[in-house]
């Protein structure tokens, strides 16, 4: 548990609400970047055999979402349910054969605007589509009081606790399963907010996929964006550090890909990455 100062004793707890979502995939095809259409399982739903420390590469899917995928029915209640839900805030089902039951938020994916959640495999089961999901909201305003220069996103204070974040010489380490240069990302750049979704990790140079390791990049992996500045978006600048969780699996098309949700953001090197196996949501609640 690390032991840096953060205002975590002055966050609100809120209550947000989502159900869970139908998939929503249309009759027209997917354009892989080779130019081939592509009919397979996208966004939504409940996923059975996808979830958190899983492989999230090579699935016949599009952004395949692990776990329950949940979205409020009116768009203005879903932007704040997806603002100010945060990575490892608990959920509850509120309805249904799976009501009482307990999980948690494992990511953000933006466009589609779903929060996803993982519960165990027995709730799954009972769990139906349009079952009420209650998140309790706290980590967006969270700050490292002694690092004013770091950027929280998306953090609840339970992740922190249990991320190896260690103070080093006037910087942090943070544990990180992959490392990956700003070069490989793609759909979300330029977005001007970096609270409500992600950005993708394209994954189409198979050189710099050997490099850096990335076919074996896990759903719920923490991951380090080297040269990437995510404080107020998502945007390239050298020297910058951010540090995310991948929320969603990889795609065929154009500049997509694993999507990663921020979770701090540096545009200055006080962030070092180091590389930690265990460094998956899987490993820090399951």
């Amino acid at each position: 548990m690390t032991k840096l100062r953060t205002n975590a004793d002055k966050l609100p707890v809120v209550s947000v609400a989502g159900v869970v979502w139908h998939p929503k995939n249309g009759s027209n095809p997917r354009i892989s970047v080779d130019g081939n259409a592509v009919w397979v399982p996208a966004v939504a739903g409940i996923t059975y055999n996808a979830k958190i420390g899983d492989n999230c590469i090579g699935w016949a899917a599009d952004h395949l979402e692990p776990g329950v995928s949940t979205r409020h029915k009116d768009d203005a209640h879903n932007a704040s349910y997806i603002m100010l839900s945060c990575i490892g805030n608990e959920a509850t089902v509120k309805s249904g054969d799976a009501k009482g039951e307990k999980g948690f938020v494992t990511g953000k994916h933006g466009g589609c605007n779903h929060v996803m959640v993982h519960f165990p495999q027995e709730t799954l089961e009972k769990l139906n589509i349009d079952d009420n999901i209650g998140v309790k909201a706290t980590g967006q305003g969270m700050a490292l009081l002694d690092y004013p220069d770091i950027i929280l996103r998306n953090m609840s204070p339970s992740l922190f606790e249990k991320m190896r974040i260690i103070e080093e010489a006037g910087r942090i380490q943070v544990g990180v399963a992959k490392i990956a240069p700003a070069a490989c990302m793609g759909s979300g750049l330029g977005s001007s907010n970096s609270v409500t979704g992600d950005y993708d990790i394209t994954l189409f140079d198979e050189e710099t996929v050997r490099e850096y390791g990335l076919k074996d990049l896990r759903f719920g992996d923490i991951v380090a964006l080297m040269d990437a500045d995510n404080r107020h978006g998502y945007s390239y600048r050298k020297g910058a550090v951010s540090i995310g969780v991948v929320v969603h699996g990889d795609s065929a098309i154009s500049g997509h890909g694993p999507g990663v949700c921020t979770l701090m953001s540096a545009k200055v090197p006080v962030i070092e990455p180091i590389i930690d196996d265990k460094a998956n949501l899987a490993s820090y609640f399951i």
